[in-house]
């Protein structure tokens, strides 16, 4: 069986931008020399098309007037990839364009056409680092990559043509591609082994390989005859090799550092240019050489980063940088004369200084030194300066001078100053052009970022230096800081608290992304009292909200509201009609609503309701918390007792199956902690404390039926089984969703019945059917079992007359408050496909545009099925709560009892999101006696974090701290937490009866039980203080219901009667 796809969403917060330019450097350039119009492609994962006007330069500057600075225009952009863009190259006639990225994918842009984005043509398994297209009128691109594979692709879209591994075809270990070549049936390849190998197209097997570099090949250059090629590698040398010969016949060492790329239109490559990783430009030129040597190599310009691409039309020389600009420089005319080097240094400048004016144009200062050149006519002869000639080779004499000899020595950065030294003179080598004619400006784009405490906040740095917050819930920016340093700001907005990681985040491509995964965006949760909202909401108290959850639901909003009038439109298109042939019969009856009509759902007609099936947010605070270690579903009746508010989704781990509920619903004996406690028996007249079936869908009663659909497949063997349930037992991790409605017991026992009675008649058309329904596993396979659903209803006898029930039951506001990202914030879905070589885009769109209808057939064919559960139906996949181990035990300098078992151990486990202050009411059950309603004490009306301190390593703990903050930021070690409590003076605390005490705090030093004990509990009725206690069940009889509760466990416990 094939390994199941791993998908993820994210989500890219969207930055204040203008059209065109980009984020991030630039790593491709391309040329449409037909329409004149540039490509750019970025290391944001954007490609940019920008319209040229070269052709004004030339007329401008005959008239006189100043050069124009301006010649370009943008023209419309794409966001093509997730990751860099590594290469560009125009094919069919320049009409589309390839680019290769690091997000593995080789994809296909048609610029001209009404396309909105690029797709995809093949995939690597690892960075696509270059590309290269044999000619504009093929029908494919070859592609390389750190896969150690170059791959053949069809344009067309039919997939791959060939494949060939340099690791095994070649036997080589650095088999990796970085620098690519296709001409006619022929393709040179090179990268870290520092071998340039030749391909044949049609077999793709190698013809030879050529042997001379001492580094990393970057670039290569075919001529258009297939014999020559120029290799450019970063041991700073340039070879030119002849095929035919099968050696190297030249290296040029005009550079003093990696040479990263060339480019040229000469069809025999005696003209190119190159780029170093200095920053670099030269141009070389050979065409009227009669030996290398000969040739002149000029230096244009110089940028203050390493020179990524280049690209030439007319008289202008484009550049791509790890700048998110792209400049603009004029080009240099390599056969004018060469001025001859001065006599001295004093010279040398201020004839440099002349050159330099007379080749830069007429609005350029002109500096006369003294060492003038001859003149004609009154004019001075145009030359290049002698200070920006590069030598081609270590054995080439100066143009100028063929008797000086010279050692050419550069660097880093010649923008500011000269910096190529020469012998024996010291001059320094000064590139014509010191600065660009035009820039095609970048935007600010993010290059790091650090994950704030809280999971909810992230600060930024962008490439200006500027510091920003942002809210990752909102996904709007909260605040700027200006330009300082990150690790400055970080102290300042951080907070003291440990939450779960529920995503990923990165700012690769510039922006902010926040990626998320079905095994962990469901882990985090904040406390709803902690956190801002715009509106008003009622909470319960210590209600906690899933932070992955939360988000999901607010970004596919327009997405849901759209599944919600489908499923109405589906309901009403399946009734069945009434069949009355009666003359003026009436045509259907008018029965009552069988949901509460809210603001969530219009009266008459059943309608999907906008939240969770017409369920009001419970209002009444609850104090209860549910065990740390869940106990399994009551197999009995029990009494309804006590203090009758709901748990929240930690602290009862069924409140996960159903999240809203009635605050009128029966609530279970609960405990903080995992205990091991015996069971009380049942009070003998369980008619008393009788709780009432609720009367709003998703109100429960403990009763011996299953209490939600998850339960009644457990009761059938659940998720792996039935034979596997009677092994083991997974109580409470089968279910962590946040609505289950229930079945009233009149239905209940009526579906029952029938199944009883039809089942030997219906089971095999129930199997045929079964077998002929094939659910697909994403979004859409979600909307099949739901319309399933109400297809077997109407089937059923039993409930063919009855409504139909809604299936769609989304998130109420209380659990998931309204958020309002804004709409042009991206949403993407990925699949990890282990065939492409990592994550491959399934779909791409805005949030505003969800819910369109042809959106909505795409994301429920993409979209995974855990989606679909979360807002169809309010469920998140299953998971087992994380929990700290603690001790808890009186402080040395207190006075209050100790809560240990008779044994004197203290250990317990909850939570990883308790707060201390329930850790304090569990202690004051357990050492406070009951309090007098009829003679009250003064403090009685105080909680118990107001009259004790909870103590870690001699600090009070904050009552709001979670386990999981005080074990990260005050524990800040191994081992289980040690707390202690003691009383602060606020209240005189009365001890219990020891009774009392023993029938509280029997047990509760429990270790970790295995599933076959807990599996054996049952919670029963609360204790004095209304916070619920566990037992376990026992089979002795009841004791006197008259006699005090815990009177009675503790005599249970100890087998007396």
């Amino acid at each position: 069986m094939a390994k199941k796809k791993r998908q993820r969403i994210s989500y890219v917060l969207p930055l204040a931008s203008r059209p065109g330019g980009h984020r991030l450097g630039v790593n491709g350039l391309s040329i449409d020399h037909d329409r004149n119009i540039l490509y750019t492609g970025g290391r944001d994962g954007v490609i940019c098309a920008w319209d040229l006007n070269h052709d004004a330069l030339p007329d401008d500057q005959e008239a006189g007037l100043p050069r124009k600075r301006t010649t370009h225009s943008f023209r419309r952009e794409v966001q093509a990839h997730t990751h860099w863009v590594n290469d560009l190259v125009l094919v069919k006639n320049n009409l589309a364009l390839v680019s290769g990225s690091s997000d593995c994918s080789v994809k296909l842009w048609r610029p001209h056409s009404d396309t909105p984005s690029a797709y995809s043509i093949g995939s690597h398994n690892d960075y696509v680092k270059c590309l290269s297209s044999p000619g504009p009128t093929e029908d494919w691109i070859a592609s390389g990559g750190l896969d150690h594979r170059i791959c053949l692709w069809d344009l067309a879209g039919k997939g791959q043509k060939l494949e060939i591994n340099v690791t095994k075809d070649a036997n080589v270990v650095k088999g990796s591609i970085y620098a690519l070549r296709a001409k006619r049936n022929v393709i040179a390849s090179g990268g870290p082994e520092s071998v340039v190998r030749l391909w044949d197209v049609n077999s793709g097997k190698g013809i030879t390989k050529l042997v001379g570099h001492t580094d990393n090949i970057r670039d290569i250059l075919m001529s258009d005859d297939g014999d020559a090629v120029l290799t450019a590698s970063s041991d700073q040398t340039i070879k030119v090799w002849s095929i035919t010969a099968g050696r190297c016949m030249h290296t040029l060492t005009m550079h003093n550092d990696s040479v990263w790329c060339m480019y040229s239109e000469d069809p025999s490559l005696s003209m190119f240019y190159s780029g170093d990783k200095s920053g670099l430009v030269a141009k070389t030129d050979t065409r009227h050489a009669d030996d290398i040597d000969d040739g002149v190599s000029v230096a244009i310009c110089q940028e203050h980063d390493g020179i990524s691409r280049l690209a030439v039309v007319g008289d202008s020389v484009w550049t791509a940088t790890s700048s998110s600009s792209v400049n603009r420089w004029q080009d240099v005319d390599t056969e004018l004369p060469i001025e001859t080097p001065p006599p001295s240094p004093r010279h040398e400048r201020a004839a440099s200084a002349m050159s330099r004016s007379i080749l830069e144009g007429p609005d350029e200062p002109t500096t006369n030194g003294d060492h003038d050149e001859p003149k004609t006519n009154g004019e001075t002869t145009t030359k290049i300066a002698h200070n920006a000639i590069l030598k081609l080779t270590n054995t080439a004499i100066h143009p100028g001078k063929k008797s000086f000899r010279q050692v050419n020595i550069s660097s880093s950065n010649l923008r500011k100053a000269s910096e190529a030294i020469v012998d024996p003179d010291l001059v320094f080598t000064v590139p014509i052009r010191g600065h660009p004619e035009e820039t095609i400006e970048g935007q600010n784009g993010l290059v790091k970022h650090v994950m704030l405490n809280d999971k909810k906040r992230v600060l930024t740095l962008d490439t200006a230096g500027e510091i920003v917050l942002w809210d990752l819930l909102k996904c709007i920016p909260i605040q700027s800081f200006g330009r300082r340093h990150l690790d400055e700001v970080v102290p300042d907005v951080d907070t003291k608290e440990s939450v779960a990681n529920w995503c990923t985040v990165d700012t690769k491509t510039g922006k902010l992304a926040v990626m998320l995964e079905e095994i962990y965006c469901f882990d985090a949760e904040v406390y709803a009292d902690e956190t801002e909202f715009a509106g008003k909401i009622d909470f319960r108290e210590d209600q906690r909200i899933n932070l992955g959850k939360w988000v999901l639901r607010n970004l596919f909003t327009t997405l849901l509201d759209e599944e919600i009038r489908r499923d109405e439109d589906f309901r009403k298109s399946i009734r069945k009609p009434t069949g009355l042939n009666r003359p003026n019969a009436p045509k259907g009856l008018t029965l009552p609503s069988s949901t509460p009509t809210s603001a969530m759902s219009t009266p008459g007609d059943l309608t999907t309701p906008k939240a969770s099936a017409g369920l009001a947010a419970p209002k009444t605070p609850g104090m209860n918390i549910g065990l740390a270690t869940p106990l399994p579903q009551p197999k009995v009746a029990t009494t309804h007792l006590g203090d009758p508010l709901p748990p929240t989704a930690e602290e009862d781990p069924d409140s996960d199956k159903a999240g809203s509920r009635s605050s009128h619903q029966s609530s279970r004996s609960s405990d903080y902690f995992s205990q091991d406690q015996p069971q009380a028996p049942p009070l003998a007249d369980e008619s008393q404390g009788k709780p009432d079936i609720p009367s709003t869908p998703g109100g429960t009663v403990q009763s011996p039926l299953p209490q939600s659909p998850t339960d009644e497949k457990k009761k059938k063997g659940g998720l792996f089984g039935k034979s596997f349930n009677m092994k083991m037992s997974f109580p409470n991790k089968l279910a962590r969703t946040s609505t289950e409605v229930s079945k009233g017991p009149t239905e209940e026992k009526k579906v029952e019945s029938s199944e009883s009675e039809d089942k030997s008649d219906k089971s095999s058309e129930k199997d045929e059917t079964q077998t002929a329904r094939v659910i697909e596993d994403n979004f859409g396979g979600v909307v099949q079992r739901i319309r399933y659903a109400y297809e077997d209803h109407l089937a059923a006898e039993a409930t063919a007359d009855q409504p139909i029930p809604i299936g769609i039951t989304p998130s109420l506001p209380v659990e998931t408050p309204i958020l309002k990202p804004p709409p042009h914030t991206l949403i993407l879905i990925q699949q990890d496909d282990p065939d492409f070589g990592g994550l491959s885009d399934l779909y791409r769109g805005e949030i505003s545009t969800l819910g369109n209808p042809k959106e909505t057939d795409i994301l429920e064919k993409v979209a995974p099925a855990w989606l679909g559960d979360l807002l169809l139906r309010n469920e998140i996949p299953p998971k087992d709560t994380n929990k700290v181990s603690f001790v808890l035990t009186p402080h040395p300098d207190s006075q209050l009892a100790s809560i240990a078992s008779a044994d004197g151990n203290a250990r317990l486990n909850a939570n990883r999101m308790l707060r201390s202050k329930k850790i304090l009411s569990y202690v004051s059950e357990r050492i406070e006696a009951p309090l007098d309603t009829e003679n009250p004490r003064p403090g009685d009306e105080l909680r118990p974090e107001e009259y004790m301190d909870l103590i870690c390593r001699e600090e009070v703990v904050p009552p709001n701290m979670t386990l999981a903050t005080l074990r990260v930021h005050m524990w800040r070690t191994g081992g289980d937490v040690v707390l202690h409590y003691k009383e602060n003076g606020k209240k005189e605390i009365k001890r219990a009866h020891p009774i009392d005490v023993m029938g509280k705090g029997e047990g509760t030093g429990e270790m970790v039980k295995s599933a076959t004990e807990k599996e054996n509990q049952v919670p029963t009725g609360p204790t004095t203080n209304g916070t619920a206690s566990n037992t376990t069940q026992a089979k002795q009889p009841t004791a006197d219901p008259s006699a005090h509760p815990n009177v009675a466990a503790f005599m249970a416990a100890a087998g007396m009667r």
